[in-house]
């Protein structure tokens, strides 16, 4: 294989670091990347923080990095539906850095307490459509409010579909579960997925690399997102062995990844091999 590579799409939590620690490698793997001029993107499932909290985490753990090189799941769902969508009234199964990040981009979000001493009932024709999300705050008003207004006929969104994040000393429940239960009561199916492996998040950052795919290389540790992720869009994958996935599972893959390194260090020639 003789491929150039110009630019690399790095997943965060399993790939680049864990917790708040850089996993082996890392920095020293995409420092060399970036002195051969090799544009990098880092690219996150969890809409949990704004984009300036993950560039300034990864500055901090030696990655320098601007908000302008991070594209998380809530960036992309907030700039979609401004472009498509943006008189939707919208009702969040989320935190409070998601409602602001959609906020951030003119669209309207229903809130469930008019006043914090006495629940406002929100009317299910009232919502135009329900972003579920990584949502720490998760309790039965939520999930309630969800369910009537998805049997109302609101639109199903989702920023990700994670199943668990990975944290040290293990994974703790993500968005997939809530988004099972809900498909489970209602018997829909989201209408939109934001994060990866969508086409949407796909679209934002190669427009933000101005690269076209054939010339990026996606890394992550996870095969069903971040992986199918690349390979969709006709990327270069290569799967890193720090977090979710392992040897056995990518073994049991009719379509592997291009490679599989043990950390971001090999990258480096990776490419110098691909370019001879």
């Amino acid at each position: 294989m003789s491929r150039s590579v110009d630019g690399f799409i790095f997943d965060l939590d399993g790939t680049v670091y864990l917790g708040e620690s850089a996993l082996p490698s890392a920095v020293e793997g995409i420092a060399e990347l970036r002195s051969m001029g090799i544009k990098t993107l880092f690219v996150s499932n969890k809409p949990l923080e704004p984009r300036e909290a993950y560039a300034s985490k990864l500055t901090r753990l030696g990655i320098p990095a601007t908000p302008d090189d991070v594209v998380t799941s809530g960036f992309v769902m907030g700039y979609h539906l401004a472009q498509t969508h943006p008189d939707y009234r919208l009702y969040v199964v989320g935190e409070e850095n998601l409602l602001n990040e959609l906020r951030g981009h003119g669209l309207t979000i229903v809130d469930e307490f008019h006043d914090q001493s006495e629940l406002e009932v929100i009317q299910p024709h009232n919502v135009d459509a329900v972003i579920v999300a990584f949502d720490r705050t998760l309790d039965y008003r939520k999930i309630n409010t969800a369910y009537q207004a998805l049997l109302n006929g609101a639109k199903f969104f989702a920023t990700n579909a994670d199943k668990a994040c990975p944290m040290p000393g293990g994974g703790i429940p993500d968005a997939g579960g809530t988004i099972a239960a809900l498909e489970h009561m209602t018997g829909r199916k989201l209408d939109m997925l934001a994060g990866k492996p969508s086409h949407l998040i796909t679209q934002v950052a190669l427009q933000k690399l101005s690269l076209s795919a054939e010339h990026v290389m996606m890394v992550g540790d996870r095969l069903e997102t971040d992986i199918r992720m690349g390979q969709q869009a006709g990327m270069l994958t290569a799967v890193t062995l720090t977090g979710a996935a392992t040897r056995n599972d990518v073994d049991q893959m009719d379509n592997p990844p291009d490679f599989i390194i043990e950390n971001l260090g090999e990258l480096p020639n990776i490419v110098k091999q691909l370019a001879s």
